[in-house]
């Protein structure tokens, strides 16, 4: 009698530390696709901001040549 208890303690247990392990495994993949997904979006907002970054200073450049080739002129 006391060796069936002792099973059915070691099963329990067993199966304990399995479904533990199951939660544990499942927060890390939750946690693995949510910084997957964080990345996917988070790239085309800092590509798209540095283009515009680069084309705004292309533009700035060529406002100030403009400007200065106004004010003097080459001979």
């Amino acid at each position: 009698m006391s060796n069936d208890a002792i099973q059915d303690f070691s099963a329990a247990l067993n199966n304990l530390l399995t479904t533990a392990g199951t939660m544990a495994q499942q927060q890390v993949d939750l946690l693995n696709i949510g910084i997957k997904t964080a990345g996917q979006l988070i790239e085309p907002l800092v590509k798209t901001s540095s283009d515009l970054i680069g084309s705004l200073l292309t533009n700035c450049c060529q406002i100030v040549q403009n400007i200065a080739s106004s004010l003097f002129p080459q001979k």
